[in-house]
């Protein structure tokens, strides 16, 4: 038949996200469809419509999926599930918390975190913290998968592939939306970004961070932290990257003052080039770097940043 993907967004925004997990989900070799669920996203169904290979954007409106409610979204792929081989979610918030729901419902076992496609039933994914990876094939009529959409190039931009509006009144949602505390940031998207600057504890405070966000600002580049960093109020927690913060794989991660612990390693394992700034030379992330600079990152990285000024690389 046909593959549904989930769009990812937010205010009003498509995430990036979406484009990258559209380009896993046409690698399963059928048709692909994407859901926009939510209240007022006739602007992020127009920006899905513009993504390559989407054959249809279906959207949902209604006010019990304003807050993309796990309950409601559950609901509502219910009643399109029969339609489709594969549902495809993102292995974010929303998808962690709506596709296993989904599943269970469809007395299925879901497929998680994958991180390449091998066809309609097989795939990669990662376990052992990261350490190993694993093929997996399934057999079932059915495929509920969410995607690590950093794993993935994005796709292009194609289209527009037609708007069909879905009739979403009868989902209504059993948890009462109370706030959002948000980080207010004009950085890239930590998870989509193709350059990471990354700090950890060594940086020694958080106004020792202004100096890593300067870096990434100068870079266009997404900010990073370890657990360490967080933990100790250096950085907020949306910056934490490795096994129990976000999964990442840019073109390029610039690592200051990070040992590599084995849960920070488990989420750089798809960065393509990694440069290690460092006191340590036998630090483990020092180790598997493909650039090391030893040394005071208070020295490296204030002449890093004078040097790439000389260029003509500036914000």
């Amino acid at each position: 038949m046909a593959t549904l993907v989930l769009a990812d967004h937010d205010l009003g925004q498509l995430s990036p996200a979406t484009a990258r997990i559209v380009a896993a989900a046409a690698q399963l070799g059928a048709p692909v469809d994407v859901l926009v669920a939510g209240a007022g996203v006739d602007a992020v169904a127009s920006c899905a419509a513009a993504i390559e290979g989407v054959a249809k954007v279906r959207v949902a409106q209604s006010q019990a999926l304003a807050t993309l409610s796990p309950e409601a979204l559950t609901t509502l792929l219910l009643t399109l599930a029969p339609q489709y081989d594969a549902i495809v979610a993102g292995s974010a918030a929303v998808g962690r918390d709506a596709m296993p729901r989904l599943a269970a419902k469809l007395d299925l076992m879901p497929v998680t975190d994958i991180v390449a496609v091998h066809g309609p039933g097989r795939f990669d994914r990662p376990i052992y913290a990261g350490n190993a990876i694993e093929t997996v094939a399934s057999s079932q009529a059915k495929n509920v998968l969410t995607i690590r959409a950093a794993a993935f190039r994005p796709a292009g931009q194609g289209g527009p592939a037609p708007i069909e509006a879905i009739d979403a009144s009868d989902v209504s949602a059993l948890a009462r939306f109370v706030a959002a505390h948000r980080t207010e940031s004009d950085v890239p998207d930590l998870a989509t970004a193709q350059i990471v600057v990354g700090g950890g504890v060594s940086v020694g405070s958080a106004e020792g961070f202004k100096l890593i966000e300067k870096l990434a600002h100068q870079l266009g580049a997404a900010v990073g932290a370890t657990r360490a960093a967080v933990d100790a109020g250096y950085a907020p927690n949306d910056w934490q990257v490795g096994q129990t913060g976000k999964i990442i794989a840019p073109d390029l991660y610039i690592a200051i003052g990070i040992s590599g612990a084995l849960q920070h390693l488990a989420g750089i394992q798809g960065a393509k080039k990694i440069i290690a700034i460092n006191t340590d030379p036998e630090a483990p992330l020092v180790k598997i770097a493909d650039v090391a600079l030893i040394g005071d990152l208070f020295t490296i990285v204030p002449a890093l940043i004078a040097d790439l000024e000389k260029q003509g690389i500036r914000p």
